[in-house]
């Protein structure tokens, strides 16, 4: 397990909560949450800032960087870098909908007989 999925984890046990209710709270299933615990590289950014918002956290306090410690400075390089981050993350984000749809498409196939 990861840093960040792990201190996700740990937060998530602390507040007495259960995978079930970050996958519902996040629109996603238990088995997808349970694999962002573990591999924290699928997590996207509008991701991790729900997953703070959830656990009363701040998207900081997860990466474990001090906020006081933490200096900015943008370049043009690091502002197209930035920007293709973002798009990555949608991109995955949009990749794990899809997986989603299909599991729950599945899901109401299989209720439906």
């Amino acid at each position: 397990m990861n840093k960040i999925g792990s201190k996700i984890r740990k937060l998530r046990e602390k507040n007495g909560l259960s995978q079930e209710y970050l996958a519902i709270e996040l629109g996603i299933t238990q088995p997808s949450y349970a694999r962002l615990e573990k591999d924290d590289e699928r997590i996207s950014i509008t991701r991790l800032i729900s997953i703070a918002k959830i656990l009363q956290t701040s998207v900081s306090e997860l990466i474990e960087e001090k906020i006081n410690n933490l200096q900015v400075k943008v370049s043009e390089n690091d502002s197209i870098k930035y920007i293709d981050t973002l798009m990555s993350a949608d991109k995955e984000h949009i990749s794990t909908l899809k997986e989603e749809i299909v599991f729950l498409r599945k899901l109401l196939e299989a209720q439906a007989n």
